[in-house]
């Protein structure tokens, strides 16, 4: 069962796995739907998207916007 992040309030959103294995490599998507990588391992895909999370709790609020101008359509 899902619970609410912190923060968060009313119904639980649906949410997916964040990991995905395309031809042997691994990426992490980001909420706007961007994929990154390749890394080799889910692992290292893992460490990547915690380094991402940071990156983008320490930018500016400009940071996201341009992430979300690369939305898979």
């Amino acid at each position: 069962m899902s619970q609410n992040r912190e923060g968060e309030q009313g119904n639980v959103p649906h949410r997916s796995g964040r990991f995905v294995e395309k031809s042997g490599y691994w990426y992490y998507q980001t909420r706007e739907g961007v994929d990154i990588g390749p890394f080799d391992s889910r692992a290292d895909a893992e460490v990547g998207v915690g380094e991402f999370i940071d990156f983008i709790c320490a930018s500016a609020p400009e940071a996201a916007k341009i992430i979300e101008r690369y939305r898979a359509a």
